[in-house]
C-alpha cells in the first residue's frame, strides 16, 4: 500500500518544501552554524483573520485552502526555529517578505509574481501596439517591497536582529497599493501608450493581506523604503535594457 501512494505523495510540492528546512536546518544544527535566516511568507497567515495581520498571527488558523501544503510547509521553520531554539540554543530565525519586486526576477507572465509578470506584458503591448489586459478589477490592495530595500533588511537582520520569533519585513500599511495603480505606475514608467483594460471576467483572487511593520519600526525606525514609483521605474528600466538575459 505504502508503494502505490509514494509516486502521488512525492509529486507534492509541500513534501519537498518540509524536506528542504528540515536538511537545512538540522545540518546547521549539526555543523554548528551560528544564525540561520529563513524566508517565509504572508501567504501562510489564516484565511479568516483581522487586519493588519503581525507576526503573533502566523498559527491562529487555517490558511487559505488554495495553498494550505505551502502555507503549512512554511509554517514549520517557525516551530522548529523554536524547537532548535529551547532543545539546542540554536539562533533560527525567520523573516517575513510582502510582496517582493525588482532587478533579477522572474518575469514569466505565467508563473511570475505580481508586479514583473505586469511589466513583461506591459513590455509586450508596447512592442506589438496592442492594448494591455490585467485579470481583475484592480481593486485589490498590495504591499510591495523592493528587492534592494529587502537586501539591506536580510543584512541587519543576518547582523543584528537577535529574537528566534519571526518579523515581517515590509512597508507600511500607508503604502499598500491596489493592483490598478500598481499597473497604471507601470504604464508610466514604460511610457506606454495603449489602452489599459481590466478583464472582470477573471478572479481577483483574496483581496487584500495588509501586513503591520510595527515591529520592524521599533527596531529600525530610521529605515528608509525606496518610493513605490521610484522602484517600479528603475525595476522597468532594467528590465528593458536586459530584456534578452531577463527570466521569462
Amino acid at each position: 500500500m505504502t508503494g502505490l501512494l509514494t509516486p502521488r505523495w512525492t509529486s507534492f510540492p509541500q513534501r519537498r518544501n518540509v524536506h528542504i528546512n528540515d536538511n537545512v536546518l538540522h545540518s546547521a544544527y549539526e555543523f554548528g552554524v551560528q544564525k540561520v535566516v529563513s524566508c517565509l511568507s504572508t501567504c501562510i497567515f489564516p484565511d479568516k483573520t483581522t487586519y493588519p495581520i503581525d507576526e503573533s498571527m502566523i498559527h491562529n488558523g487555517p490558511p487559505h485552502s488554495s495553498n494550505f501544503g505551502y502555507s503549512y510547509a512554511k509554517r514549520m521553520i517557525d516551530v522548529q526555529n523554536r524547537g532548535y531554539f529551547e532543545q539546542h540554543g540554536c539562533r533560527f530565525t525567520a523573516v517575513i517578505p510582502t510582496n517582493v519586486f525588482g532587478p533579477h526576477d522572474n518575469y514569466n507572465i505565467e508563473d511570475g509574481h505580481v508586479l514583473p509578470g505586469l511589466i513583461h506584458k506591459v513590455y509586450l503591448a508596447k512592442k506589438n501596439g496592442t492594448a494591455l489586459t490585467v485579470w481583475g478589477t484592480g481593486k485589490p490592495r498590495r504591499q510591495f517591497i523592493y528587492s534592494l530595500d529587502l537586501a539591506r533588511l536580510f543584512l541587519w537582520v543576518l547582523r543584528e536582529y537577535d529574537e528566534v520569533e519571526p518579523i515581517i519585513l515590509s512597508v507600511g500599511e500607508e503604502d499598500e497599493v491596489s493592483i490598478r495603480e500598481a499597473a497604471e505606475s507601470i504604464v508610466e514608467a514604460m511610457d506606454f501608450k495603449g489602452e489599459l483594460i481590466f478583464d472582470t471576467t477573471k478572479s481577483d483572487g483574496q483581496f487584500k493581506k495588509t501586513a503591520s511593520n510595527g515591529k520592524l519600526r521599533r527596531c529600525l525606525p530610521k529605515f528608509q523604503f525606496t518610493p513605490f514609483k521610484q522602484a517600479v521605474k528603475e525595476t522597468c528600466d532594467w528590465f528593458n535594457v536586459h530584456y534578452d538575459i531577463a527570466r521569462k
